[in-house]
């Protein structure tokens, strides 16, 4: 018995990470490569490895032919059956042959064989350890920068860190230790090729996944994520379990678990949002830290339009737009942000503009239509400045039904209704007043 290949078989296997049925299919493939030069070129040589006693056998293969026209590689049917009563036509056989003596030509063919064969084991075997973690998390050290390409030492392969891929603002120095996000893993002809991100949204989701416990045994989920890498992330949460507050499970006490992720992201900021199945209501909390008064839909455009005190306009919109981008990226909405001033002065504006073209149309048409002798009937509270039809129910509701019992409010009176702030009930009571002298 040859224990010494077996050993080696079952060492190299085990350093490797190959399967050993793949080093014996190499080890075979490199015999019968030396045995061809040993016995004749023109022969069709076959070895077989016996895992028991770690002996090599080596044979001829003949195909079955009704003619024969080459003996080295072919065999008449006849001939076949007396060595094989089973034999066909068309049928491989495999003739035993006589132990073989290799030379140092056959020994350096078999061990490049070898040698190539386990490379390229190696590197399918690395394709399949990665591919199954893509879209995963991985540590890498950072080895060197090729031009604007970052190389990172994955452990058992470099991977690369494109330009597209690196947030600006992070400088990238030999040795130094990251968390990276593995984007893409193809096959080549070098080997595998690894594309990792340390943009990616995702990258900052995994990191959430890995330190909070409730997420990753799925109490919490993460529904939405919006990032602009190296300056902030929103991430909205919701719990399947209502004894446990997703914020609070994300953020950790005291902290701890949010500032471990925005350690590893090098001080990008994380807001946690609630996550909330009203759009309004997930809109309004996207836009935290700023106070929303209330939020317009429509539907059929897939936008809101945000009304926000005058003093929450630009902490609603955030630094060069950014609160509000994220915002809109998070929750899937077009999202246009006004501050109530801006809305009563362009519903005004609509007002006027609706009111001068009815005029026109009943200067135009009006004997066709019979009205042109009708005093124009005076516009009721839904149609004025700053007032919409959710607003017109409210105040009704609140007893001011009319324009004339508007003209009599007060502010205080009016600020006391959802949605209406001291400077748009000041712009009602005004608008109703003019309203009733015109009267």
């Amino acid at each position: 018995m040859n224990t010494g290949i077996l050993e080696s078989l079952n060492q190299i296997a085990r350093s490797k990470k190959i399967e050993k049925k793949v080093l014996i299919e190499a080890l075979e493939a490199a015999m019968a490569s030396a045995s061809k030069k040993s016995y004749g070129g023109a022969q069709n040589i076959a070895v077989h490895f016996n895992e028991e006693t770690g002996e090599f056998a080596a044979y001829a293969v003949k195909k079955v032919v009704e003619t024969v026209a080459d003996p080295s590689l072919e065999v008449s049917l006849s001939e076949a059956q007396e060595a094989f009563a089973e034999a066909q036509l068309d049928m491989e056989l495999e003739y035993p042959l006589p132990p073989a003596t290799f030379g140092r030509i056959a020994a350096q063919t078999a061990k490049q064989v070898v040698v190539q064969r386990v490379r390229e084991a190696e590197r399918e075997q690395v394709f399949k350890d990665f591919k199954a973690r893509q879209n995963e998390v991985v540590s890498a050290v950072v080895q060197r920068s090729e031009g604007k390409n970052v190389l990172v030492d994955l452990g058992e392969v470099e991977a690369l860190l494109p330009p597209r891929e690196q947030v600006y603002k992070e400088d990238y120095s030999p040795q130094d230790r990251i968390k990276v996000y593995v984007v893409d893993v193809r096959r080549t002809n070098k080997g595998p090729k690894i594309i990792v991100s340390r943009t990616h949204p995702n990258l900052v989701k995994r990191l959430f996944e890995l330190e909070v416990p409730e997420i990753h045994e799925g109490i919490v989920e993460i529904k939405a994520i919006a990032r602009e890498a190296g300056v902030r992330t929103k991430i909205a949460v919701q719990s399947h379990d209502e004894k446990v507050d997703p914020v609070g499970a994300c953020v950790g006490m005291k902290g701890t678990r949010v500032q471990a992720i925005v350690g590893e992201i090098l001080g990008e900021k994380i807001d946690i949002i609630p996550w909330q199945e009203e759009v309004d209501k997930f809109i309004t909390n996207s836009l935290s830290p700023a106070k929303i008064s209330r939020v317009l839909l429509d539907e059929g455009a897939h936008s809101a339009t945000v009304v926000v005190p005058e003093d929450q306009l630009s902490l609603a919109i955030g630094k060069k737009g950014q609160n509000v981008r994220l915002a809109a990226k998070l929750t899937g909405w077009k999202v246009d942000i006004k501050s109530e001033g801006q809305l009563a002065e362009e519903q005004l504006k609509a007002a006027g503009a609706e009111l001068a073209e009815s005029e026109s149309r009943s200067a135009e048409g009006g004997e066709e239509s019979g009205d042109a002798g009708e005093a124009p009937q005076a516009p009721g509270v839904a149609e004025l400045p700053g007032v919409g039809e959710k607003t017109a129910e409210r105040l009704a509701e609140a007893g001011f039904g009319d324009v004339a019992a508007l003209a009599g409010a007060s502010v205080e009176a009016l600020t006391q209704i959802e949605g209406i702030g001291e400077k748009t009930a000041e712009k009602i009571i005004e608008a109703a007043k003019e309203q009733s002298a015109a009267e």
